[in-house]
This record gives structure tokens, C-alpha cells and sequence, in this order.
């Protein structure tokens, strides 16, 4: 059992990272530093992010991806700097978390939680370029908002209920893998050369 809730918190803190990292990490060292979440034993690793220094960097971070984020055209550039930070930060956390596994499982939970944070990375920022070819300015605003939300109620959830956040993963994983397939296909066939 204590094997699925590091998976659970580990992956679920992944999922969030990779669509906001650093309001992912001021999230969890905010409610940790606060008595908001109290950590299991297993991660107790992950009391670093309650850190000031954190804390301060995660703060200043999260501002300027709040204000970056709300930007059409500005926020798809600011995901693809953002393509290589979002999962290698993810990772880290998950490293943070393990220490004490053993080394191949400890390099495959690291992987994995990368994987997941770049997974869910990709989706965002392809929602995103999508958005951004409307013309109204409101939509792409409504949805940064939205996925504000939706990290700092996730990530809290996942360190919470760790079971509920594993299962939400390999969801999200599955939609993302069937819908990723079906989008190669649709660029294969546009790609093409037509007789």
C-alpha cells in the first residue's frame, strides 16, 4: 500500500508540474509550510519545497508564468521554454521523494513522473496553440484560469488522496495516448502526397 501512494502523490504532483510547475511546488510548500498537508512517511523527502528559498523562487516563478500564461502567442512560447523545464522538474521532485528505494525502482519512478509532466505538458500546450487561433482574446484567458485552478487543487489532491490521483493519471495517460494516435494519423494523412 505504501508502494501506490508514493505512486499515487509522486505521479499525481507529475500530472500538475507538467501544466504549471512552479504553482505546483508554491502549492505543496505553501500547505506544507502551513500545516495545510501532512506528509506520509514515505514522503516526507518532499518537506524541502516548505523551504523559504523555495518558497521565494517557486513565488516569484509562479508570477510570472501567471501574468506569461494569460498572453496569447506569449504563453505557447513560454510552453515550449518551458517543454524541457516542466518534466526535468518533475523528475527532480520525484528524486527528492525517493531516496530511501531501491535504485531501479528509484530511476523508474523518476522516469516515469517525467514521462507523466511531459505527457501532460504536450497536451496543455497543444490545447493552448489551438486556442490561440481564435481571434477573441477570452477563451485563452478563461482556460489559463482554469488550469490555474486546476493545479492548485490538484496538486494538493494528489499529496491527499493519493489512490484517487494515481487512478486519475492512468486515465489521463490512456485519453492521452488514444487521442495522441489518432492526431499522428490525421498528420500522416495531411502530410501525404495526394495522387
Amino acid at each position: 500500500m505504501e508502494a501506490l501512494t508514493l505512486l499515487g502523490s509522486l505521479t499525481g504532483i507529475a500530472l500538475f508540474a507538467g501544466i504549471r510547475l512552479y504553482a505546483t511546488v508554491l502549492t505543496v510548500g505553501l500547505c506544507l509550510r502551513y500545516g495545510l498537508l501532512t506528509l506520509p512517511p514515505e514522503l516526507s523527502s518532499l518537506a524541502v519545497l516548505a523551504h523559504p528559498h523555495v518558497l521565494a523562487i517557486a513565488g516569484i516563478c509562479t508570477a510570472v508564468e501567471f501574468l506569461a500564461d494569460k498572453v496569447p502567442w506569449l504563453d505557447s512560447f513560454w510552453d515550449a521554454v518551458h517543454a524541457f523545464v516542466r518534466p526535468a522538474g518533475a523528475a527532480l521532485i520525484a528524486f527528492a521523494a525517493v531516496g530511501r528505494l531501491d535504485p531501479a525502482a528509484e530511476a523508474a519512478l523518476v522516469l516515469l513522473c517525467g514521462g507523466v509532466a511531459f505527457s501532460s505538458h504536450a497536451a496543455k500546450a497543444g490545447v493552448r496553440l489551438f486556442v490561440n487561433q481564435s481571434p477573441e482574446p477570452f477563451s485563452n484567458l478563461l482556460l489559463s484560469l482554469i488550469e490555474d485552478g486546476l493545479v492548485v487543487g490538484g496538486s494538493y489532491f494528489a499529496v491527499v488522496h493519493p489512490l484517487a490521483a494515481l487512478s486519475f493519471v492512468v486515465v489521463f495517460l490512456a485519453l492521452f495516448a488514444l487521442l495522441a494516435r489518432r492526431i499522428l494519423r490525421r498528420f500522416r494523412k495531411k502530410a501525404s502526397p495526394k495522387p
